[in-house]
């Protein structure tokens, strides 16, 4: 499963890769008035420079995939769903200029749904 703590993201466009860091998660509401569980990453490219991403959740949301798929709304499922949207944005350059991005509704639900399998995938093959 998808180590969201530290992990390597890239190669972007321009061909630099990042050393990836989870920071700190927490709900919006009080820090922006915004109804999201926020994720902050530190990102260290190759040549040591350093960027902080967060990667906000709505949590509407995260509650309608959540029990869409019968699975709870955990802190570590959130963080992975955020690291899942940080490697697109890596991966595809867009919105790279942002400090601050919210994932929309259907990113959301791909990604947890890309995580509920790999989840399932886990336990079966114990």
């Amino acid at each position: 499963m998808l180590n969201f703590r530290e992990f390597e993201a890239g190669p972007d466009p321009f061909g630099r890769k990042f050393q990836t860091f989870f920071k700190w998660m927490q709900t919006a509401i009080s820090l922006r008035h915004a109804d999201t569980v926020d994720v902050k990453f530190l990102m260290i490219d190759d040549n040591g420079g350093r960027t902080e991403k967060t990667i906000a959740l709505p949590h509407a949301d995260l509650l309608r995939v959540s029990k869409e798929l019968n699975r709870p709304m955990d802190d570590a499922w959130c963080s992975r769903i955020a690291a899942a949207h940080l490697l697109h944005l890596v991966a595809t350059g867009e919105d790279m200029e942002k400090d601050l991005v919210t994932v929309v509704p259907q990113d959301l639900k791909r990604y947890a749904e890309d995580i509920f399998k790999l989840e399932g995938a886990e336990v079966h093959s114990r």
